[in-house]
């Protein structure tokens, strides 16, 4: 697998958890904190966790999984900003 793809989504994938784990510090106190945080934190840290097996890393190398994945992730940066 390429490595700069692999660092990119390893980079995008603590960019989530991050953002996540930020939101649950500065949301505390309102109603439903925890469920919207984990929307943003578990999404990462399972891509995180594809990126170290190599079986599932080299699927990530396709057009169609790189343009899901970049949406996605997009969605959730959003997702976590608007909120």
């Amino acid at each position: 697998m390429k490595s700069n793809l692999i660092n990119n989504y390893r980079m995008g994938a603590y960019l989530l958890v991050a953002i996540g784990l930020i939101n649950l510090r500065y949301q505390t106190g309102q109603s439903g904190v925890v469920t919207h945080s984990l929307t943003i934190v578990i999404p990462g840290a399972a891509l995180l966790a594809i990126t170290w097996v190599p079986a599932i890393a080299k699927k990530l190398e396709t057009k169609a999984v790189q343009g899901v994945i970049i949406a996605l992730g997009l969605i959730l940066i959003a997702y976590a900003v608007i909120n």
